[in-house]
C-alpha cells in the first residue's frame, strides 16, 4: 500500500512525505537523501549567502538524485538571503520545478515569476487566514503545521489536530499537514484529517544521513515529549526548541527583558552549527518538536519512510470497515 494522493501525483514522489526544511541542516546532500528515499527533499536556500554558493548547491542537489526536489525560499526577515529575486532566477535557470515558501509574509514580489515559469508553488503557514490569502494568489499547495512543531510556531498557538481540518475545509487546493508527526500513526492521522501529504522535520534529525553530531542525535533519541520549550516569544519570533542550557539561557534573557541584540546573540546560528559539528550539547539552540518523544532509534531515511508507510498500512487494515 503506497498511499497515492494528490500530493504524490502533483509532485511525482513515491510517498506523500515532505522533508521539513531546517536551517543549517537541509543542505544539498540531506535534501537529496530525502528525495532518494521516496519523499520530497527541500533545499534550505537561506543556508547560502551568495548567488554562487546557492547555484553550486543546486548543482550538487541535482547531481545526487534524479527524483523530484524543491527549494525553500525563506521570508523571515532575519534569515533572508541577500536576494531572493536572484535566487529565483537561478532556480528557474537550473530547472527546479518546485518552490516552497515560508515566513512572516506571502511572496508578493516573487510568485508571478514562479507561476510564469511553470513551477509548483507550496506555501507553508500556521493559520487559516494565511492559507486563504496565498490560495487567492495562486499557491498550488498549502502546508500547515501545528503548534507541536519544531521551529517557528507563529502567533496563533493552534495544535495540529484542529488546524489541519480547518485549513482543509477553508481551501480548495491540496494541503500538507505537520506538527508532531514521527511515525506511521501520525502519518495516517494527518491523512485522516484531510491532508494529502505529511511534512516531518524533527524525526529526520535522528537519521543516519542527518548532518549533525552523533552526540546530539543520541541525546534527542533519549528525549521525551516534554523536552521542548518555546523561546524568543518576547521578540515576536517564537520557536519551539530542544530544552538545553542554551535555550534556558534565552528564556532567562527574555525574563530579564534583555534587548533584541542580546537575545539574537544567544540564539546565534554560529553556535548551533558548532553544536552540530562538534557535539557540545549546551552551546547552541536547535529547533525541535514535541514528536521527539516518539523517536527511539537512528535509521536511514529510507528505512524510516518505509517503516512509516508499513505502520500506516497495518493500522489502516486494522481499522477499516469490514
Amino acid at each position: 500500500m503506497l498511499f497515492k494522493t494528490k500530493i504524490t501525483e502533483m509532485l511525482g514522489i513515491k510517498y506523500p512525505i515532505i522533508g521539513g526544511t531546517m536551517m543549517s541542516i537541509t543542505d544539498a546532500d540531506f535534501a537529496a537523501a530525502v528525495s532518494n528515499a521516496g519523499g520530497l527533499g527541500v533545499l534550505a536556500s537561506a543556508i547560502y549567502k551568495s548567488n554562487e554558493a546557492f547555484e553550486a548547491a543546486i548543482d550538487r542537489l541535482l547531481s545526487l538524485t534524479d527524483k523530484p526536489v524543491a527549494v525553500n525560499i525563506n521570508l523571515f526577515p532575519g534569515l533572508m538571503p541577500a536576494d531572493n529575486e536572484a535566487y529565483s532566477e537561478i532556480m528557474i535557470k537550473k530547472g527546479v520545478r518546485i518552490v516552497e515558501t515560508s515566513g512572516h509574509s506571502a511572496p508578493e514580489n516573487l510568485y508571478k515569476k514562479w507561476k510564469k515559469a511553470g513551477m509548483t508553488w507550496i506555501h507553508k503557514c500556521v493559520g487559516v487566514r494565511y492559507a486563504m490569502k496565498v490560495e487567492k494568489m495562486g499557491a498550488d499547495i498549502i502546508t500547515v503545521v501545528g503548534y507541536e512543531n519544531g521551529g517557528a510556531t507563529g502567533k496563533l498557538d493552534v495544535a495540529t489536530l484542529p488546524l489541519v481540518p480547518a485549513v482543509v475545509d477553508a481551501v480548495k487546493v491540496p494541503v500538507i499537514g505537520g506538527g508532531g508527526v514521527s511515525d506511521g500513526r501520525g502519518f495516517l492521522a494527518l491523512l485522516s484529517l484531510g491532508a494529502e501529504g505529511v511534512i516531518i522535520g524533527t524525526r529526520l534529525l535522528m537519521t543516519k544521513e542527518a548532518p549533525i553530531h552523533d552526540n546530539l542525535k543520541n541525546a534527542l533519541v533519549k528525549a521525551v515529549e516534554t523536552d521542548t520549550i518555546l523561546a524568543m516569544r518576547s521578540i515576536g519570533a517564537t520557536h519551539r526548541v530542544w530544552d538545553n542550557t542554551c535555550a534556558r539561557r534565552i528564556l532567562e534573557l527574555e525574563a530579564a527583558q534583555a534587548g533584541l541584540d542580546e537575545i539574537f546573540a544567544a540564539a546565534a546560528g554560529d553556535k548551533a552549527r558548532k553544536m552540530y559539528r562538534e557535539g557540545d550539547l549546551d552551546i547552541g539552540m536547535i529547533s525541535c518538536g514535541q514528536g521527539v518523544g516518539l523517536c527511539r532509534d537512528i535509521p536511514t531515511i529510507k528505512e524510516l519512510f518505509d517503516r512509516m508507510i508499513s505502520e500506516a498500512a497495518q493500522i489502516h487494515g486494522r481499522i477499516k470497515p469490514v
